[in-house]
């Protein structure tokens, strides 16, 4: 009589699910040991890059800054360019969020000194709390996909300056909601320059005076666009 013959196949049971559930998690905790790491790195990037400011800036220093060796900087970023450029998207990135935050219709029926502190506080905030974005925009010797980045970005905070300006004054003609978004535009840098040298109570004073200044332009743009509807004004001040 044959004997029976026992088929092969492969082996089941918790003990391999087990052990293809550790093979799949590993390439998982490597990558997000890497995103960890690059993280870690882009930290120490934009503390030094305050610091030094950029061309001065060097990997030793970054990987210094780290905690880890240069060896193991250049796992991830073969240069400081590459460095500035990786923190760069993050940042603007960031700065998109905090104008999709800052500068939304939902704003539009506040009055002018309430939409301005909704408009201008967490642009303000985000600057403050990421020094490196303004180093790594306005440096003299920053990599140039940084530098086309801010153009882009300059473009687009026009464009969405001039969306508000048409919510909140509807009757403005098209060129002159273009000048007076350059204008807000220009007002913001320039006050902002002066918010970020300065800390403390001395900082909190250049913010009301941003928004004094940018309540004082608008405000009779305001009036005579009321004026102009048949609505009489509401007189908002900071």
């Amino acid at each position: 009589m044959p004997r029976s013959q026992k088929t092969e196949g492969p082996a089941t049971g918790p003990g391999t699910e087990s052990a293809g559930q550790e093979q799949e998690a590993r390439p998982r905790r490597r990558q997000a040991r890497g995103e960890r790491r690059i993280a870690q790195l882009l930290q120490a990037a934009a503390e030094v890059f305050c610091r030094t400011g950029y061309t001065a800036a060097s990997t030793n220093a970054i990987a210094r800054e780290a905690g880890v060796s240069p060896g193991t900087l250049y796992q991830f970023f073969p240069n400081k360019e590459a460095i500035a450029i990786g923190l760069g998207d993050q940042l603007l990135q960031q700065w998109q969020e905090s104008q999709d935050r800052a500068l939304t219709e939902e704003n539009l029926g506040l009055p002018l000194d309430q939409l301005l502190d909704a408009a201008l506080d967490p642009l303000i905030a985000f600057n403050v709390e990421n020094p490196a974005f303004g180093v790594l925009l306005h440096g003299p010797d920053v990599p140039g996909p940084i530098a086309q980045e801010h153009n882009t970005l300059h473009e687009a905070s026009l464009t969405r300056i001039e969306g508000m300006i048409a919510g909140f004054l509807p009757d403005t003609p098209p060129d002159e909601r273009s000048r007076t978004a350059n204008m807000l535009l220009a007002l913001f840098k320039a006050g902002l320059d002066l918010i970020m040298s300065h800390d403390g109570a001395a900082r909190e004073a250049y913010i009301t005076e941003l928004k004094t200044a940018m309540y004082r332009y608008l405000e009779p743009m305001l009036h005579d666009d009321e004026d102009d509807s048949g609505d009489g004004p509401t007189g908002h001040s900071p």
